[in-house]
């Protein structure tokens, strides 16, 4: 079946983060969109930067925002980070490319100076406020001389440059997944497009940028559609074409009971969670996994395939199918789709994603003997780091198994040590402790005691492996060696002796 959008001719799309916080999971939507549609019709993805916001400006997310692109598996081919034919790629570095626009519109009738101070907009505010009035600027400046303003201007008395809205009429403005929009311009602001220190706002900028650039979609948060009409009137005021606005659904709370915002992490990494996409490695995701679940909230391919790579998103990625009805973040749907991936994965590759997750937990690590294990996880780890606390022992020359947790279920420590030490006998008479020699013998060892196999294998359970949960317990005893074994037997009957 061929993707609606497969009949685009290349798109050029772009992702612009603001580097003023850490790459979060609707910032990584927002990329994987991007790319599946550039990849899917042989087109250019963009990474560019919007870092004209100094004040809460932090370098070090930069490298994040790579990074963690670079973890899930997205790449660019034009970016602040290795350059392309239409950079710079960053907004500070474009300062005279806004001004110069900037100043076409004030030609043009368009955009006009403001010598207004902030203590003067600030009473306006609060008189506004308390007359319960719309926010919005008086217009006090907006029609003084053009010549005047431009001499007070050059003279260096203190200005931002404003957006000239419109008084009549309205604007219609279209995203792909809505209906038009329609709003009357005199409900619209004056916004600011370029602040008093020179610097364009995100208004300006971004519709310069993708303008120069040659976007032809833009995709970003459906919190931008309120400016939308906005940056609709500024096309119209340069007379460029707009591109393709795709708004995609916002992300709300696991509850599904309000947006999900940057402040609900700290509760979230306290249940082992993040919306932070440099996290989800540390917690145990694959980034095939995350990509899987992103892509799904807010899109669908139909009403039963549910596991996609990334090679099957670009083929079947498209916008007609995006749903802008906001999608709550389930994290146990995230959890279900990383064992689907960890039970897709090699098993040479899987063993070299554990590794660092036992190094980290602090086990020297055997690589023989991690591929033995290996195979015994796959099918039960939902994450990663699930992997040390199921399998751990495997690592340790001896175990230390809670004492209580050795006597069997409904039997006391005499007769739990009298079955531990019947295991051992019998484990000693075999040469070979595979699943295949022992299960019958142990088994009929049980019966033997009267007791329930369950009762039996606990004991042996805790035994050999030091813990009441663990991975199969005849496959573990092959791969911790007879010797081994009955070591930790040995050890599981004096405890009980003890008691």
């Amino acid at each position: 079946m061929t993707s609606p959008t497969q009949s685009l001719k290349p798109v050029r799309v772009r992702f612009a983060p603001s580097p003023t916080g850490r790459l979060h999971l609707g910032g990584a939507r927002t990329a994987l969109y991007n790319y599946l549609l550039a990849r899917q019709t042989g087109g250019q993805f963009i990474l560019r930067l919007e870092d004209t916001d100094r004040k809460r400006y932090q370098p070090e997310t930069e490298k994040e925002i790579v990074d963690g692109l670079h973890w899930l598996g997205i790449d660019w081919d034009e970016g602040f980070d290795r350059g392309g034919p239409f950079g710079p790629y960053r907004q500070s570095e474009r300062k005279d490319i806004y001004l110069e626009y900037a100043h076409q519109l004030i030609d043009s009738g368009h955009a006009y100076f403001c010598f207004c101070s902030p203590e003067r907009l600030q009473t306006l505010r609060q008189a506004q406020l308390e007359k319960k009035q719309q926010i919005h600027y008086d217009g006090t400046c907006r029609d003084i001389p053009l010549e005047k303003s431009r001499a007070r201007a050059a003279a260096g008395e203190r200005h931002v440059i404003r957006f000239k809205m419109p008084r009549e009429g309205s604007i219609k403005v279209k995203d792909a997944l809505r209906e038009e929009i329609i709003i009357d311009n005199r409900t619209l602001d004056d916004s600011i497009l370029v602040k008093s220190d020179g610097l364009a706002l995100y208004h300006l900028a971004v519709v310069v940028d993708d303008h120069l650039m040659k976007i032809t979609h833009v995709f970003r948060g459906s919190e931008w559609l309120s400016t939308f009409p906005l940056h609709g009137h500024i096309y119209q005021a340069f007379g460029w074409e707009q591109p393709v606005w795709v708004h995609p659904s916002v992300f709300l709370k696991p509850s599904g009971k309000g947006k999900m915002s940057k402040r609900d992490t700290a509760q979230l990494m306290k249940d082992g969670q993040s919306i932070f996409i440099t996290d989800m490695a540390d917690l145990g995701y694959l980034p095939e996994a995350v990509v899987n679940w992103i892509a799904l909230m807010g899109w669908s391919y139909d009403d039963q395939m549910e596991f996609f790579t990334m090679n099957d998103l670009i083929e079947k990625f498209s916008i007609e199918k995006l749903n802008p009805s906001p999608a709550a973040i389930s994290f146990s749907k995230l959890d279900h789709f990383n064992g689907l991936h960890i039970r897709n994965l090699a098993l040479d590759d899987l063993t070299k994603r554990l590794k660092p997750f036992f190094q980290k937990a602090g086990y020297t690590v055997d690589d023989e003997r991690l591929q033995e294990i290996t195979p015994l996880l796959q099918i039960r780890l939902k994450t990663l780091d699930e992997a040390p606390e199921k399998a751990g022992f495997f690592f340790k020359e001896e175990v230390k198994p809670r004492p209580d947790e050795l006597i069997g279920e409904k039997m006391t420590a005499v007769e739990s040590a009298m079955a531990a030490q019947r295991v051992f006998e019998v484990l000693k008479e075999l040469l070979d402790i595979s699943p295949q020699t022992i299960e019958e013998p142990l088994r009929n060892l049980a019966d033997e005691l009267h007791l329930q196999t369950g009762q039996l294998f606990g004991i042996l359970r805790v035994a050999v492996t030091g813990q009441k949960v663990s991975t199969p317990l005849f496959e573990s005893m092959a791969i911790i060696g007879r010797t081994n074994v009955l070591k930790r037997l040995q050890q599981a009957v004096q405890i009980l002796e003890t008691l």
